[in-house]
């Protein structure tokens, strides 16, 4: 197994943050949280799909609520190992690996902390290659895979244990709870078996964001070679650069929605290009146009550094670049689009593949 120490972890926030799509909370918390747990107790252990038993118990553990309650609302550091506890203890089964699920800033770092804490494995991946805002939207669900029975606990040490007939039910209920104790709460949820997770999980997302991180914070490169092998490893397509002129943000029924707006830059000159999101960044329109929607990852990040701006980290005079990156196969399927696409987030609009953004951009 590979190993996770400090070094590794940094270029995983900024990975991660990136691949988030602007949500998965505040990344400086989460890799507080993880640092402080690698610092007491070691490295973490990064294990491959393939070397987990196929009967041990694999728990995904993550962060719910609004991204912007979290900045102020700072977990206590024990609600991970108690949440994931919690279901070893209702499944009579001891955990042999956690996982994300999903990239983002403080959802790639909880699971590192509880596994430091635990002595587990994290395994490479994570059930959805990016961040989504709803706890149905997950490979595992795609896959028929159930999300209860769910533990969810808040820094005050409240714990709540979910069992619900379907996974979207278990995200109503889990949403109302989160919002009960204060809007964030930490959650283990779709325990499995490794022959599940490894049937249905989304590969190498760790691998991935490592990479991604190491590129964008400490690699040498120029900014036009970091783009470049965005591009070319990572499918990225341009889709305007600008500046921040409006930012409407507003937190409620467990996330935090909103619009940032931005008029062009150089190429992008008198243009004017609008970001809504729920979370994450979900549909992207350039004078009107719709040139880039959810599944594919709409990112934006600094101009100059090309270092990745979190939703609740806009603000007016930013200078930004935003481009997308193609999602994972998954998501283009029936079931996936059904669960993901933009009619499911109230959007009268179709898929629009990320191939083509660059033409609709230039238009």
């Amino acid at each position: 197994m590979k190993e996770i120490g400090l070094q590794e972890l940094a270029d995983l926030a900024v990975g991660a943050t990136l691949l988030g799509t602007g949500g998965g909370g505040d990344p400086f918390i989460g890799r507080l949280m993880a640092e402080a747990a690698i610092s007491r107790y070691g490295p973490v252990r990064l294990a491959d799909a393939e070397e987990l038993p196929d009967e041990g118990l694999v728990v995904p553990a993550a962060m719910m609520g609004a991204p912007t309650v979290m900045v102020e609302k700072i977990p206590n550091g024990r609600e991970i190992e108690t949440a994931v506890a919690t279901l070893e203890k209702i499944l009579d089964k001891t955990a042999v690996a956690v996982m994300t699920i999903e990239a983002g800033g403080i959802n790639s770092m909880i699971p590192l902390a509880v596994a430091a804490q635990m002595n587990l494995p994290v395994i490479d991946g994570d059930s959805m290659g990016r961040a989504f805002p709803e706890l149905q939207m997950t490979s595992f669900h795609v896959f028929g895979l159930k999300a209860t029975p769910m533990a969810l606990v808040d820094e005050k040490g409240n714990s709540l244990v979910i069992d619900a007939i379907d996974n979207p039910w278990t995200e109503r209920l889990a949403r109302t709870a989160t919002v009960a104790v204060g809007g964030a709460s930490i959650i283990a949820l779709y325990p499995m078996t490794g022959r599940a997770a490894k049937r249905s999980m989304v590969r190498g997302t760790l691998t991935k964001a490592m990479d991604i991180g190491h590129l964008l914070g400490r690699s040498r490169r120029s900014r036009e070679e970091k783009l470049n092998v965005l591009r070319e490893q990572h499918g990225a397509v341009e889709l305007f650069t600008g500046k921040v002129v409006d930012v409407e943000r507003r937190s409620g029924d467990g996330f935090a929605r909103g619009t940032v707006s931005c008029i062009g830059l150089g190429a992008y000159a008198d243009r004017v290009l609008r970001i809504e999101f729920q979370n994450e960044n979900l549909i992207a329109m350039c004078d009107g146009r719709v040139v880039a929607t959810v599944p594919d990852l709409i990112c934006v990040a600094d101009r100059e550094t090309l270092m990745p701006i979190t939703t609740e980290g806009l603000m007016y005079g930013q200078r930004i670049v935003a481009f997308g990156l193609p999602c994972d196969p998954v998501w283009l399927t029936e079931k996936g689009m059904e669960t993901v696409g933009p009619h499911y987030f109230g959007y009268e609009i179709d898929y629009v593949p990320l191939a083509g953004a660059r033409a609709r951009a230039a238009q």
